[in-house]
C-alpha cells in the first residue's frame, strides 16, 4: 500500500459487480460499481488476483480452460489463541484419531489444527472439547506442556488440490488462489501466490522495457511448472499425515511404513526438506 501511495496510484475499495471485457483485444477492460457509480478502467493487461472465488477465472471461456481438483474428504478444524506455542517447531501428527497440527504466529499467539470431517459443525466444538481432542494426538510430552486458553478465532477449513490451466487467457493473467489451490499441509498457498506475481512482474517489466512478449507468452506453463511440485508435495504430505476413512488396512500399514522410512532415511529427509523449505526459482 506505501508503494501505491508513493506511485499516486489508485486504489478502488468496496468495488461491485465486476466484470471482464475484450480480453483478447489490446485494451482489455475491467468494469465495476462503487458507492453507485459505474466505473471502467481500460488498460494493457489485467492481473486476476482474486482468489478462488473472485472473477478472473470466470471470464475464461469453459472451452479455454481445463480444470484439475482432488476434493479431501475431510476438513481442519482450527483456532487461533493468545498462548505461547507448545514447541519452537510445527508438530505434525499422524494419529489413529486423525492428523492434528501445533503452529505458531508469534511466540504469544499459537494456531492449532484437527482433522474433521468435512461437513462438521464449529459449534460442536467449545474450546474445551477441541484443547482435549488435540492432546490426545499430539506426542505425550508436547500434551503435558500444552498451553490452554479461550479461542480468538475457530472454523473449519475444507482441503482441496485444484488447478487451472493455462493460467493466461489474451490479456488476462491468472495468480494465486484465482489459479490454484493447495491443501494447508504443505504450507504452499501464499507461496506458490508470490511466485506467479514475481514471474509475471519480470515479464512485465521485460514487456515494458524492452518490448519483449517472450517471457508473457512463456509466463503461464512457468509458473505451471512451479505450481505442479507444489501441488504433488502438497497433495503428498497429506496422504503421508492424514487419516483416509476409505483407507484399507493395507494402505494405513504402507502409510505407517512411509513415515517409518522418512524418520530413518537421510535421502527422504532431505528431499522432503528441500520441498518443504521451497524449490529453487527456475
Amino acid at each position: 500500500m506505501s508503494a501505491h501511495e508513493a506511485a499516486g496510484t489508485q486504489v478502488i475499495y468496496e468495488a461491485e459487480d465486476v466484470s471482464l471485457h475484450g480480453l483478447m483485444n489490446d485494451r482489455p477492460r475491467v468494469q465495476c460499481h462503487q458507492s453507485g457509480d459505474r466505473l471502467e478502467i481500460e488498460c494493457d493487461f489485467i492481473a486476476g488476483c482474486d482468489g478462488f472465488h473472485g472473477v478472473s477465472r470466470q471470464a475464461i471461456p469453459q472451452e479455454v480452460i481445463r480444470i484439475y481438483e482432488r476434493v479431501y474428504p475431510f476438513g481442519w478444524l482450527g483456532i487461533l489463541s493468545d498462548t505461547r506455542p507448545v514447541n519452537h517447531e510445527l508438530i505434525y501428527c499422524n494419529h489413529e484419531r486423525g492428523f492434528a497440527l501445533c503452529t505458531m504466529r508469534s511466540m504469544t499467539r499459537s494456531r492449532y489444527y484437527l482433522q474433521v470431517s468435512a461437513d462438521e459443525d464449529v459449534e460442536d466444538w467449545p474450546d474445551q472439547r477441541f484443547w482435549s481432542e488435540l492432546k490426545r494426538r499430539i506426542p505425550g510430552d508436547a500434551a503435558a506442556s500444552l498451553e490452554t486458553g479461550p479461542s480468538l478465532e475457530k472454523s473449519v477449513a475444507p482441503l482441496r488440490s485444484f488447478v487451472a490451466e493455462p493460467m493466461r487467457h489474451g490479456r488476462l493473467f491468472l495468480a494465486g488462489d484465482a489459479a490454484h489451490i493447495v491443501p494447508p499441509t504443505g504450507a504452499k498457498g501464499l507461496n506458490l501466490a508470490a511466485a506467479d506475481v514475481r514471474f509475471l512482474a519480470e515479464a512485465l517489466v521485460a514487456y515494458y522495457r524492452s518490448g519483449r512478449n517472450d517471457l508473457l507468452d512463456g509466463c503461464s506453463a512457468r509458473c505451471l511448472k512451479r505450481v505442479w511440485k507444489a501441488q504433488r508435495f502438497s497433495w503428498w504430505l497429506t496422504g503421508l499425515t492424514h487419516v483416509f476413512p476409505e483407507a484399507s488396512p493395507f494402505e494405513r500399514r504402507a502409510q505407517a511404513a512411509e513415515l517409518s522410512y522418512l524418520t530413518t532415511s537421510k535421502a527422504a529427509q532431505t528431499a522432503l526438506a528441500e520441498n518443504y523449505v521451497g524449490l529453487p526459482f527456475e
